[in-house]
């Protein structure tokens, strides 16, 4: 079988059409995910009722359905229109979301945000510099901006049937790029399968 080389909107689209949702997943395969995340990356976001919150890469909800209860208001944002679909039918029951389909570097923000945070979604982004300088420039001050980076430095993810570039990270690239950005660096933790990085404005 030939693969084709997919653009990332593309292959998050055909996830959905292939049923993968982590939202709906067995509790087994949540808890798999979690190594990426899960407990640790929750609390590093210093969530509170009166926080605004903005996800990037919202994805169909996986870390939302944890974050909405926690927060004033969260605002979730993707670039696959097929997999914003799927996060608000999962997200339903929360009247405090605001789900977006576009890309996070050309979308205008009409509000500044107490926390963002993106996990496994900073290996789509090549410019690492400009992705970190617009999540600092959309913190309020004293905003927390939390990462979760996958270990992998593969360049390619690879589906068997298709094959999407990737841009890997390195905690150490990612401290250096948001000092730079003028965040200060809080915490940066090794979980099994990901650095996750706290910084504050």
């Amino acid at each position: 079988m030939k693969k084709v080389i997919a653009d990332v909107g593309a292959h998050y689209d055909l996830l959905i059409e292939e049923n993968n949702d982590p939202v709906r997943d067995p509790v087994v395969l949540q808890e798999y995910m979690d190594l990426w995340d899960g407990r640790l990356f929750l609390e590093m976001l210093e969530l509170n009722p009166s926080k605004s919150v903005l996800e990037i890469g919202v994805g169909t909800g996986r870390l939302a359905v944890r974050t909405a209860p926690c927060c004033r208001h969260l605002t979730g944002i993707d670039m696959s229109a097929k997999t914003i679909e799927r996060a608000q039918e999962n997200l339903r029951e929360y009247s405090n979301i605001s789900l977006i389909c576009n890309d996070f570097l050309t979308h205008s923000f009409s509000e500044m945000f107490d926390v963002i945070y993106s996990s496994l979604t900073m290996m789509h982004f090549p410019d690492k510099a400009l992705v970190i300088g617009k999540m600092s420039s959309l913190l309020n001050d004293d905003g927390i901006l939390c990462i979760s980076i996958d270990k992998n430095q593969s360049e390619w993810i690879d589906m068997g049937n298709r094959k999407v570039r990737i841009y890997p990270d390195t905690p150490e690239e990612i401290v250096t790029i948001a000092g730079q950005a003028g965040l200060k660096t809080k915490r940066v933790l090794e979980i099994e399968n990901a650095y996750l990085l706290a910084f504050a404005k």
